[in-house]
Formats: structure tokens, sequence, C-alpha cells
């Protein structure tokens, strides 16, 4: 099957699988609240808890797709994730809303991201880095399509209804299309491509390094735009950006994802992955260092919510792309349920920690503590370029040219 019809079937899948389960909440919250009753605290601590079991089943999970393969683990996630939206939808009761969410919470790690990144990873071996690029722009899509799918779903029939209906999508579309599109997504094997590494995997302490360093990198990140993005609306609000003002703001950090990700596929051929991860990992300390250092004005707001979505669109091509050139295909489902568990915890208890930050401190010093850790999240990646052999071998060609013309 050719690669562009596997990435155009996963990346129906993605849209499906992010907006049904991670988006979904978002739009329907409200109207969950005002025909049940129930508490806020039970609405997201459900999605919170969710989130927490895919951190914690992350690493299994990756070990999973490799013994298994890719196909066998996106499918469980697609019927993982129409068995939860069944569940809550069929049974609205706290019990059932808090089994339906953890659930939801496996179906996240099996069908999305990083399920998709090693499937293509089996296929392709080297040659997936441009392919994962290709899907994460369907995936931008998601919250577009769904946040206002899931209103007027919601509005219409209601929200439990509307979960049905999402739970048929992963039975009807999803499944089919993992079946059909991943059958060479096999476990147990590395992939042989003719294109060949620029250098060969880290190994031993320094690929420990690696991945504590590209660890810490991504769950930093993850943590900050997990938590200004979960809170980006009163954010806004508390800096002096009303109503629609704040909509307005918050509304740009979509499209700047998936501009971001199209620039990185029409201009960023021949971009080392390492280089992708400091400009990806880079955007978010300097998006929240130019708000500030721009007075929290209008031009700065909208520099910021461009940046900022820019770099969390580069930040997840990064996730696949610089796994792949460190350590590469072999293990890399296990390596990068490795690398994402901590991001995952982190991002379940990042909308809390920052609620609890604003109570604390206001908007701009919160704003400013979150910068603090997108910068030692950009320190990090900046160490981890310094471990990569080839990395190493341009640096002294350019000291060995420096060299050459002081010389000469």
């Amino acid at each position: 099957m050719p690669l562009w019809l596997i990435i155009c079937g996963l990346g129906i899948t993605q849209i499906i699988g992010w907006g049904t389960t991670y988006y979904a909440l978002g739009a329907l919250s409200a109207d969950i609240a005002a025909t049940t009753g129930w508490s806020k605290a039970l609405i997201f601590g459900a999605f919170s808890a969710a989130l927490l079991l895919s951190g914690l089943i992350s690493t299994w999970a990756g070990r999973l797709t490799d013994r298994a393969g890719g196909r066998a683990v996106m499918m469980w996630g697609s019927a993982a994730a129409a068995a939860g939206l069944v569940l809550i939808g069929l049974f609205p009761h706290p019990a059932t809303y808090i089994s339906g969410w953890l659930f939801l919470g496996v179906a996240m790690r099996l069908a999305t991201y990083d399920s998709a990144f090693a499937s293509l990873t089996q296929i392709a071996g080297q040659g997936a880095r441009r392919a994962i690029s290709y899907l994460t722009l369907f995936g931008g899509f998601a919250s577009t399509v769904f946040w206002p799918v899931s209103h007027y779903l919601s509005q219409g029939i209601g929200w439990a209804e509307t979960l049905l209906v999402y739970a048929a999508l992963h039975v009807f579309i999803c499944l089919p299309i993992h079946w059909s599109v991943l059958r060479e997504a096999r476990g147990d094997r590395e992939v042989e491509t003719p294109e060949a590494q620029s250098a060969p995997p880290l190994e031993g302490s320094s690929r420990r390094r690696a991945m504590a360093l590209f660890a810490a990198a991504l769950a930093l990140n993850g943590l900050v735009f997990s938590a200004i993005s979960a809170h980006v609306v009163p954010l806004f609000d508390g800096l002096g950006f009303k109503g629609e003002e704040a909509v307005f703001m918050a509304a740009l950090i979509g499209p700047s994802q998936v501009a971001s990700r199209l620039g990185e596929i029409l201009l960023g051929r021949n971009l080392a992955p390492l280089h992708l991860g400091l400009i990806a990992f880079g955007l978010l300390p300097v998006a929240i260092g130019l708000f500030a250092a721009l007075g929290f004005s209008w031009g700065a707001a909208l520099l910021f919510a461009v940046l900022y979505g820019a770099s969390n669109g580069l930040v997840t091509i990064a996730k696949g792309a610089v796994p792949l050139m460190l350590f590469g295909t072999k293990g890399y489902g296990e390596m990068l349920g490795i690398i994402s568990a901590p991001n995952l915890v982190l991002n379940a208890a990042a909308p809390l920690l920052f609620a609890l930050l604003l109570g604390w401190v206001p908007p701009h010093g919160a704003l400013l503590i979150a910068g603090a850790a997108a910068l030692a999240s950009s320190i990090a990646m900046l160490r981890l370029t310094r471990l990569h052999p080839a990395e190493a071998d341009e640096r002294d060609e350019r000291k060995g040219r420096a060299s050459e013309k002081g010389g000469g």
C-alpha cells in the first residue's frame, strides 16, 4: 500500500481519535454539568485521571507496539475508545462516567500519536520522519473540526447521544482503517530501508542521558503548554484582554500549530531532527519572554499566540523524529513510551497546578514562572544536541575551518 494512503488513513483516525476524546470535553462539559448536576471537579477530574492512566501505561503500550505491531495496538485503541464512549453515553452515572474515561485514557495512548508514529516507523523505517510530519498536519485539525461538531451535536441530540455517535465513528471508521492500512505495521522486527542514518544510534551511557534529557524537555514543555491551554481564556482575561479579545487570542493558537507543521513540511526537508527540536522547544520561552518584554500589549499578545501555537505544532513532530534519529528503529515504540510517560503524567496535573499558581500569584507572575519551565525545557534540548555523534562531528568541522582561517 502506498505510504501516502497509509498517512491519509491514519490522518482520518487521528482527527477522530483526538476530537472524540481529548478535545470533546471542552465543548461538552457545560451541557454535562447542566443536565446531570455533576460538579466540575468530577467532570474534569475523570479526564485528568484518564491522562494520568495514559502516562502510567505509556512504557507498557510502547513495548506492546514493538511486540504485537502497530496494527493490533491501534485497533485495540479504537475498541477501547468505543467502549468508553458507550459506557458514558448509555449509563450516565458518576461511577460509569469515571470508568468510561479510564477506558478513554487507555484509548488515547493506544490509538493516537505515539502508536501512530511507531506504526509508521515499523512501515517506513528512517523514512518515517516525513510521514510523521504529514500525519501531524492532519491531527492539527482535530480541535477545529470537533469543537463545533461537539457543540452542535450536543445542542441537537444531547451530549450522551453525541458520545454514542462518536463511539460509532471508532467502530465503523477508525477500526476498519487501522485494520486495512496498517498491515505492514508488524512487531518484533527492525525495519531496514535504503535511507541510512547520518550516525549510528546512541548506546550505553550516552543513550541513557539522551533519554533523560529528551524526556525532561518534552515533560517541561508539555507541562507549560497543557497548563496555559487549560486556562488560556481566563489567563488572557486576567492580563487585560476582555471577552471576545481573549477568545480571539486563544483561537489563533490552533491555526498557528497547523501553519508551523505545514512550514516544516515545505521548508524543513533538510533540517536535522535535533535542529528541529531546538527550534520547537526554543519558541515557547521566546514567546513568553517577548510577551512580557513588550508589556503584555495587544501586539505582544498576537505574537505570543502565534509563536506559542507554532512551538506546540513543531514539538509534536520533534517528539516522533528526534527519538528516531537518536535511537533508531529497533525498540522505537518502547523508547517513545518511556520518553512520553513523564510528559503524559505532568499533562494530567498541569491544569490543577496552574490553577493553584494563579490563586497565589497574579497572571503576569504565573506566566513568567511558566516561562522559566519552558526555558529549562529548551536548555535540556540544547544539551541533548551535544550528545549525538553527528553534532559532535559538525562542531569539530566548524572548529577546524575556524582554525584554518585563523592560521591563514
